[in-house]
Order: structure tokens, then sequence, then C-alpha cells
């Protein structure tokens, strides 16, 4: 493994860098940042903050050249670049760090970058597992830092403004809510770089870090990492972790009581492991949420109007008064037919809104914050309990059997087996915490 000492130097000195960031900042000071992970979702939130007026890029870090070339050149810039991520953290100039990343990293340089006195901007979800999810909330706090989850629909004008109406009880009481994932990807997915084995541009054993060691697959790097359990929890914390986090916004709620789920890997057989069909079922009181994920159809569930915005992830809240159906593209409300009182087929329809994308704006939150010391509108422990239903639902579907929640205790109602799989071990010398 690299040299630690650097790091651990750091991390001697991370009180004092810690208190020197936290200052409020002057609302015309720059942000130094830093960029862990330059894939594709990485490469493109670095563009977002790159736009912003305020923003200094200073460092990227990535294991495969490529990737970090194109985004140190995306600065136009000159910036520093390294593979090994404790050396960008090693910096006493850089003031925030986007954490882009697999899934299985995120927990643990999050937690890294808040000792080291970084604000962290970390791509959803949150954590890998639930239990890597409490550590990073309980870390962001102790070390005071601020930590955005890439959960952008939050910054979203037209989400914002359909929370309000749901709350505002223009639906009525909502008792059920409906979101899913469909497109057809058949036969599967294939790699996408390195095709031909590994070369020195990749350093494999640091991609993989807490991973269980296995020879170098290219399918399961780039992009198709998300198909293996190791490195991700599959469609229900990708596009479900969206719909999912905007469900509880809108419900106002903190956690399900119960988790059902089912789903399997049925047609693909391209290596992945996580669902290809996937459906859960979350009770909260008095409302069901229902999450599905269809990799291997495009099917719509419902026909819309011609000329309907068809955007996907989409989400339906039904109401005791009217329908909303809510995607990236806007949102419309039906009224619900009833023959009691007229009043209640009153409610005017939305027409579908045309909206701009929500990444610049979710950018623009998190460096606000950064300076303010406000909490962000995807603050950390919001991306934690989001991040938390999607493990629920997944660990239901591998268990096959209803899950009970103590969302105080955070852990299974009379499960062992249930919440033995809330953590995970890391392989050496890698820790949480």
């Amino acid at each position: 493994m690299p040299d630690r000492r650097a790091f651990t130097k750091a991390l001697a000195g991370s009180a004092l860098t810690a208190a020197s960031a936290s200052r409020i900042l002057g609302a015309n000071d720059r942000v130094r940042v830093g960029l862990i992970g330059c894939g594709g979702m990485g490469t493109g939130v670095w563009r977002n903050f790159l736009a912003q007026p305020d923003v200094s890029p200073i460092a990227v870090c990535d294991v495969y050249d490529p990737f970090r070339e194109r985004a140190a050149l995306a600065a136009k810039e000159k910036v520093a670049q390294y593979r090994d991520f404790r050396q960008l953290l090693d910096r006493s100039d850089i003031d925030a760090v986007i954490v882009a990343t697999p899934d299985h990293w995120h927990a643990l340089q999050t937690i890294m970058a808040c000792k080291a006195g970084k604000d962290v901007y970390v791509e959803k979800p949150l954590s890998h597992t639930l239990a890597e999810g409490r550590v990073i909330v309980d870390t962001a706090r102790k070390y005071k830092r601020v930590v955005q989850v890439g959960a952008q629909q939050r910054s979203g004008e037209h989400y914002a403004r359909a929370v309000d109406l749901i709350r505002g009880g223009n639906l009525g009481a909502v008792h059920s809510v409906s979101a899913n994932w469909t497109r057809n990807i058949m036969p599967g997915f294939k790699p996408r770089e390195l095709k031909s084995g590994l070369t020195n541009a990749l350093d494999w054993d640091l991609w993989l870090g807490p991973a269980p060691l296995v020879p170098f697959d290219p399918m399961r790097f780039v992009y198709n990492w998300r198909w293996y359990w190791d490195y991700s929890s599959g469609q229900m914390a990708n596009w479900g972790a969206h719909s999912l986090d905007i469900v509880r916004w809108a419900l106002g709620a903190k956690a399900p009581t119960a988790v059902t789920a089912m789903g399997g890997r049925y047609e693909l057989k391209d290596g992945g492991e996580t669902p290809d069909v996937q459906q859960a079922i979350y009770s909260f009181p008095g409302c069901l949420v229902t999450w599905s994920a269809c990799e291997i159809s495009g099917f719509e569930p419902i026909r819309y109007p011609e000329g309907d915005p068809r955007a996907k992830p989409l989400i339906e809240f039904h109401g005791t008064k009217g329908s909303m159906v809510l995607t990236r593209r806007g949102f419309w409300i039906t009224p619900q037919i009833w023959t009691g009182d007229g009043e209640d087929r009153n409610i005017p329809a939305m027409q579908p809104l045309s909206v701009a994308a929500t990444g610049f704006p979710h950018a623009r939150n998190f460096l606000d914050c950064v300076k303010s010391r406000n909490r962000p509108i995807a603050d950390v422990e919001e991306g934690h309990l989001t991040a938390a239903m999607c493990h629920l639902g997944n660990i239901a579907t591998r268990l096959g059997r209803t899950l009970r929640w103590d969302s105080q205790k955070e852990e299974v109602i009379g499960d062992s087996e249930a919440n033995r799989l809330l953590s995970k071990s890391y392989r050496k010398p890698w820790t949480l915490g």
C-alpha cells in the first residue's frame, strides 16, 4: 500500500485544519475544491462546480489515468493529479472535496475527508451499508463538516413545489405512493474500458480498496460495478435512492416501520449479481410506498395522454383528493373522481413543466453552505435515512422475508441474520471510522 506517513501527519493536525476551514467565509471568498473519482458522474459534477464563479479547482484524483487526466483538462488551469486520494486529503489548501467514486468507497473517503477538515459533496448513495451511514453522520457532526449528498433532485424547483403542494394537503391524505424505474437493456451490459485486460493505467488494488481481492475483470470496472454486491447496492440504491428520497421528503417521514421485497437476476446473463427485476414495499404510518425496477422490459405502467412527459424516474402520489405524477421534467395533478362533495373534483390539473438540470443549483447550495456553515438541502442525515431505505429493501430481497424496523436503534427487530447484513467487513488495512 502507498506510504501513509503523510496522511497520518495530516490527521494529527486535523483539528487545526478543521478549525481554520470552519470559519464563515466571506461572500466573495473562493472555495478551493478537489475531486476524488473522475468517472462519468464525477466529471459531470466537477463541471457543475467549475461553472461556479467562486470555485478554485486544486486537485483531481483517480486510480485510472485517462479519467484523471480528462478531469484535469476540464479544469482549464493547472491542477495537481493523484492516484491515491489520501495525498489529496493531505493538502491544507483544499476546503472541500467531491467524492464520486464507486459506492463501496463513499463511506471511508467521506469519513477521512471530514477528519482531515474538508467539507464533502458525496454522490448518492451515501453509504454501501446501513451501519456506514450512521458513522458518516456522526463523524460529520463531530468534526462540524458540511456534507451534501448528491441527491440533486432536492435542488429542483419543481420538486420543491410538488413537495409543498403535497404537504399543504392539495392531494388530501396521501395513503399510497409508487415509484418505478423501467428500461430494456437486453441482452445485458458489456465492458467499457480495458477490455483486453489490466494495464499500468489502472491501480486495481486501490480501486478495490476495502472490497475483497479478486482478479481484474473489465466487467467490474467503469459503470458496470453497479451490478456487483461488493461495490454497489444495485438499482435500488441508484435510481431508487433518487425516488425514495423525494418520497420521504414529501411525506415528511423519517423511516418505514416494515419492509418487504422480492426480486432477482432473472434474465440478464452478463455476470452481474444485483436484481434486474425488484419490488419493495415500505410501510409508513398511514401510507404504503412501493418501489419497483425492471431492467429487461421497456413497459410503461401507465398510459399517459399524448405529449405528457415520460421522463424517469417516475413517482405517483395518490391522495383522497387527487393524484400527482412527478418526474424530472415536471408534474401534474389529476383530481380524484368522487361522487360526494363536488369541490373535491375542482383541483386544477398542473401542466407539465420544462425544468432545467438540477446539478448546477445543487452544487451552488453546497458552496453557499460551506460559506455560511448552514446544513445543505441534502444534508448527510437525510442521505443516510434514504440510503437506509435502500439497504433495507435489498436485505429483505436477499432474505426473502419482511423486516420490522426500529428506526431509533437502527436495527431489525428480532432478526439477527438481517442485522448482520447491516454492516460488512473490510479488506486490510482499511477500516471504518
